[in-house]
């Protein structure tokens, strides 16, 4: 699908992101607005915006927002993992003998990719999935996925990525997660 003309995406680094922390929060929680409104401590956008911050403390963060016109609609960010990473914290079990050993130039962790609910089914994720990881110099890509988020675990299948473990992230109240992989460096679909 062909993202609109109007759609335009920018590149921030930690210290954009951090200056963007009010529109990362929005688009939030517009694009979780159903299950923060479950009330699951974890999706809640005070948990979210907790880990958010977090995640611009590491090197090599970058951060890809989706705009139209001026108002903000999608966002992904993730970086490099490094040796002393707890990414891989919470694993069940390794899918085989050093899958997860990092050395801050091997894996590209995808952290979050969301659209806001008026933008969805335009191709904005899919554009924004591959502005991020255009050019990334990793040897792969993961993300984790809960398994019964449907529409996104269909949606990275046929981006190209592959189940590879189960892992509970270290995060107050985190459920357990699909580790997918993504080889980086090939053509993807």
């Amino acid at each position: 699908m062909a993202v609109p003309d109007t759609i335009t995406f920018d590149h921030y680094d930690a210290t954009g992101a951090r200056a963007r922390r009010d529109v990362v929060s929005l688009i939030h929680r517009d694009a979780y607005a159903e299950r923060i409104a479950t009330g699951e401590t974890f999706a809640g956008d005070e948990a979210f915006m907790t880990r958010f911050d977090a995640y611009i403390k590491r090197d090599g963060f970058d951060l890809v927002i989706a705009y139209d016109g001026d108002e903000p609609v999608g966002q992904t960010w993730g970086w490099p993992l490094t040796p002393d990473t707890r990414w891989w914290d919470g694993l069940e079990a390794e899918p085989e003998s050093g899958f997860a050993v990092e050395d801050g130039q091997r894996t590209f962790a995808l952290s979050e990719i969301m659209v806001r609910r008026a933008w969805t089914g335009r191709g904005i994720a899919r554009t924004l999935h591959d502005r991020l990881l255009a050019d990334r110099p990793e040897k792969r890509a993961t993300l984790l996925v809960r398994p019964d988020n449907t529409t996104a675990y269909a949606a990275y299948t046929r981006w190209g990525w592959r189940p590879a473990a189960r892992l509970r992230p270290g995060w107050p109240d985190a459920p357990w997660m699909d580790v997918l992989i993504l080889p980086l460096g090939e053509p993807q679909t």
